[in-house]
């Protein structure tokens, strides 16, 4: 990973816009969606974005910004930036930002066409919904795990946010939610090097696993796929002691 995801609030507040034409006009309107205000070059702002056609004068523009300590964008020069503007799927709370450092804007565009139509317009009151209900969330899962799990497992099934869902569907799923998943084991036989090998299934299961235990086969590209704070232990047998939802997985399986 060579840059940092970051979701910045500008509502607002000052971003300088350098530029002409179309490139200018994309940036502002983006911009503007956030609430920034757009400002010139002399005004004190901590990020700008140079939309300037000309080679020398952007490169100039540049030099001058960040010698104030300025973070910069330089419209289609990766190598000029302190950091990029990604592609949006914009579902309200929700936002998916897809960046490709600067290497292919094309990508970036056709990677957010395909998950626009993947997800629905309910996304961002599902998210509004649960935000709403996180008092009668703790209220019913007082510890931390307990509630972490009974969240992963409504995502998993009821809340499933690829799905269109009803106003009352967080309403209900507290109603009958069940209580989060007991203490187990779960194999896994790990089929290649390549996570996308994984089935959906197993997916979810290393996303919500509390410990992933694997043997010294397991490639570290499917290791990524588990909760970035999930326990991790190398070993080469099923362990005899474990808490809450644990995986083993198996190196890749023989032919």
């Amino acid at each position: 990973m060579n840059s940092l995801p970051v979701f910045l609030r500008l509502q607002g507040r000052p971003v300088i816009l350098l530029g002409e034409g179309e490139a200018r006009a994309a940036k502002a309107r983006l911009l503007e969606r956030a609430g920034a205000e757009i400002v010139g070059e002399d005004t004190d702002a901590a990020l700008a974005i140079v939309a300037i056609e000309d080679e020398a004068e952007a490169e100039a523009a540049v030099v001058r910004l960040k010698a104030r300590g300025v973070l910069v964008n330089a419209t289609d020069r990766p190598a000029l930036c302190d950091f990029t503007l990604p592609a949006i799927v914009d579902r309200e709370p929700v936002l998916i930002a897809i960046g490709t450092g600067g290497a292919s804007a094309g990508l970036a565009k056709a990677l957010r066409q395909r998950l626009e139509t993947l997800l629905p317009p309910s996304l961002g009151d599902l998210a509004t919904r649960l935000f709403g209900a996180r008092a009668a969330i703790r209220a019913r899962w007082p510890d931390a795990t307990a509630r972490r799990k009974a969240i992963d497992a409504a995502l998993d099934g009821p809340l499933d946010p690829l799905s269109a869902l009803s106003e009352d569907a967080v309403t209900s799923w507290l109603q009958s939610a069940d209580q989060a998943e007991a203490t187990a084991l779960i194999t896994i036989v790990v089929r290649s090097d390549d996570p996308d090998d994984l089935t959906l299934g197993e997916a979810r299961l290393l996303g919500r696993a509390d410990h992933v235990y694997h043997s010294p086969a397991v490639h570290p590209a499917i290791l990524d796929r588990a909760r970035a704070d999930a326990g991790r232990t190398r070993t080469s047998a099923p362990p005899r002691a474990f808490a809450g939802l644990s995986l083993y997985l198996l190196g890749k399986a023989q032919p």
